[in-house]
């Protein structure tokens, strides 16, 4: 299977203005995103790709050795920029990965798993199962930042049967569960997603979904319209998975990478 790992990088941000240029402990994060897709696209043999629409962050990617291509500035989403940029580049990749240019502590073993299991459905993209206290710490952030942290629920196959911004699903035994120890059974989902080709030409044409609009996750109009979502078992990192969105979260970053060590360096 040909895989496509692409990049979507924009300059333009409301919050963070030229975020993938921004240099997290001397390193962008654009270089880091790309280091971790590089790594697990070697074992692949999947190419790699960043697609931006400012010339600066063109520039940087060739100063980092990675290819990278210009899409419309008017697109509306990192997922129509990733089809964007495997139409241009790859138009034979059977298999395209998104992973966002603002997301430089993915591990790439979690890049990995997608792209082995890139046959099991239309999307694959990643869960970590959560132990019983980082469960209480997810509840714990969302009394504050409510919309902060996605879970799934899934079938015995693997696929996903819905997503939330709640905590999915409720537990009515949970005292008994805590007791018999080991993990909860809610799963945390991280923003990586691997498609298949015609899959992510099907969803570049879909209007957003009710409960999509409703729960604010683009990962709802692919159930809503019948596609499969396969869930893919992945470790927890100590370095923050979610994409880096405001000036605090780039400090707060610095911060973990003093305290647990620098990936990019290792």
């Amino acid at each position: 299977m040909k895989t496509l790992i692409v990049i979507p990088a924009r300059y333009a941000s409301s919050r963070f203005p030229g975020k993938p240029l921004h240099l997290i402990n001397g390193v962008s994060m654009l270089a880091r995103t790309a280091g971790a897709a590089q790594r697990a696209g070697k074992a692949a043999g999947a190419r790699v790709v960043v697609a931006t629409d400012d010339q600066r962050i063109a520039a940087h990617a060739k100063e980092i050795g990675v290819e990278s291509v210009m899409t419309d500035p008017d697109l509306p989403s990192g997922t129509d920029r990733c089809r964007a940029a495997a139409e241009l580049v790859a138009p034979d990749a059977d298999f395209v990965v998104n992973l966002q240019g603002d997301a430089p502590f993915t591990p790439p073993a979690h890049v990995s798993a997608l792209i082995d299991n890139a046959a099991k459905g239309d999307v694959v993209t990643p869960v970590i199962r959560l132990g019983w206290a980082e469960l209480d710490g997810l509840r714990e952030r969302k009394t504050t930042t409510p919309f902060s942290g996605t879970t799934c629920i899934r079938g015995q196959d693997g696929r996903a049967i819905w997503f939330s911004k709640n905590i999915i699903p409720a537990i009515r035994a949970e005292e008994k569960m805590r007791r018999a120890g080991g993990l909860s059974p809610v799963l945390q989902h991280v923003g990586l997603y691997g498609y298949k080709r015609e899959a992510l030409a099907k969803i570049a044409k879909l209007p957003p979904s009710y409960y999509e609009e409703l729960e604010g996750l683009e990962q709802l109009r692919f159930l809503e319209n019948g596609l499969s979502v396969f869930t893919v078992d992945v470790e927890a990192s100590k370095l923050p998975s979610a994409g880096i969105d405001t000036p605090e979260d780039a400090a707060h970053a610095t911060e973990m990478l003093k305290a647990h060590g620098d990936p990019h360096f290792a």
